[in-house]
């Protein structure tokens, strides 16, 4: 009898089928590419990558009067040849503002720009590399300069109000409102608490099952990205979320297929990352309205604060799960503003 997929390897071989079906719409080429970069890249990079290219075809057909009459199937290897600096120069452009498959307007910033020519780079790359084209006309074109921004999180002060805020929320709630917050109360504490205490990824969090969860060491079993497990720790507060949650959790009979899911939705299907992302902006929005807060600055708040506490970038890197502790230095060693005033009083230009 085959074991039951974890959420991690189900996700993967969505993933996998997903991208397969993807392929039969692109040049039949492309598949080569692909296949070669598998080893190198998880498949929601090849993924990611497979619409991305869809995209350049796309583009091509619609504002390059040679391949007006094409469909993305007909395009030959030999086309990316024909294409200069100024054909990528005007796809970068587009990047900016177009309409996906389904007519919807969509815009891109720094990241998604450089995002989606990197991934253009990279199938040019593969093909020049290997003598199939003697052009690589992306090599030509600047990639999107990408400005540092700065890092939002949330201080001491905002942390404790997000928290009574959803605790608390209910009381000025009436109706059906208050009904379903009071539902989801438990579950919404559980969740941010655990994001803001082990600075896991949204990703990770939906993907916890019931028994990955160990009250005795207090740790998670948490799937990493490239599928590698890992145990973080949790705390005091996180443990109390967690075991009041838990003896709710444990009264629902969750749908097939769901019933090993640690966070359920509404559904009684395992929680999504959208539904999360959803949850964490609507309790952040009424306590910090300035601010623009996400899961992944929730994962930031934890970041920052244990590098104050520890001054271990090392410690940080891996707590986080970062393979490069370049990313952890650029991301969470930023100085803040008290660090800055003891800067100023460090020195003394003249003994008095």
């Amino acid at each position: 009898m085959a074991r039951d997929l974890t959420y991690a390897e189900q996700t993967s071989v969505n993933n996998t089928l997903r991208l397969r079906d993807l392929l039969k719409g692109l040049p039949p080429f492309a598949k080569d590419y692909f296949r070669a970069i598998e080893p190198t890249t998880s498949n929601r990079t090849r993924l990611s990558y497979a619409y991305d290219i869809r995209l350049f075809f796309k583009f091509l057909i619609e504002n390059n009067p040679a391949y007006r009459n094409y469909s993305l199937t007909d395009f030959k290897v030999e086309d990316l040849n024909k294409l200069d600096a100024l054909d990528i120069e005007e796809y970068q452009e587009y990047l900016k503002v177009y309409t996906d498959t389904s007519d919807k307007m969509v815009t891109n910033g720094e990241k998604g720009l450089s995002r989606k020519m990197s991934a253009l780079r990279s199938f040019y790359k593969y093909y020049h590399k290997h003598g199939i084209i003697e052009n690589n006309p992306t090599l030509l074109v600047d990639m999107p300069k990408l400005h540092e921004k700065a890092i939002i999180r949330l201080d001491n002060d905002e942390i404790a109000m997000l928290l009574d805020h959803i605790e608390q929320r209910g009381n000025s709630l009436t109706g059906q409102a208050k009904i379903y917050h009071e539902k989801n109360k438990c579950r919404d504490l559980a969740i941010v608490t655990t994001l803001l205490g082990t600075g896991i990824r949204v990703s990770e969090l939906v993907g916890l099952d019931i028994n990955n969860v160990n009250f005795k060491n207090n740790g998670l079993t948490v799937t990493r990205k490239g599928g590698n497990q890992m145990e973080v720790y949790f705390g005091d507060e996180v443990e109390k979320a967690l075991k009041d949650y838990l003896e709710e959790r444990m009264a629902v009979t969750a749908l097939p297929g769901h019933e090993k899911a640690l966070f359920l939705s509404t559904q009684k299907r395992r929680i999504g990352v959208q539904a999360v992302e959803n949850l964490v902006k609507k309790y952040a929005l009424e306590v910090t309205p300035n601010k623009h807060i996400t899961p992944h600055k929730l994962r930031s708040t934890y970041g920052t604060a244990l590098y104050k506490e520890t001054g271990d970038i090392y410690l940080v890197a891996d707590v986080l799960g970062h393979k490069d502790v370049n990313t952890t230095k650029k991301h969470y060693a930023a100085i803040d503003e008290d660090r800055r005033r003891l800067a100023a009083k460090a020195v003394k230009l003249r003994e008095v």
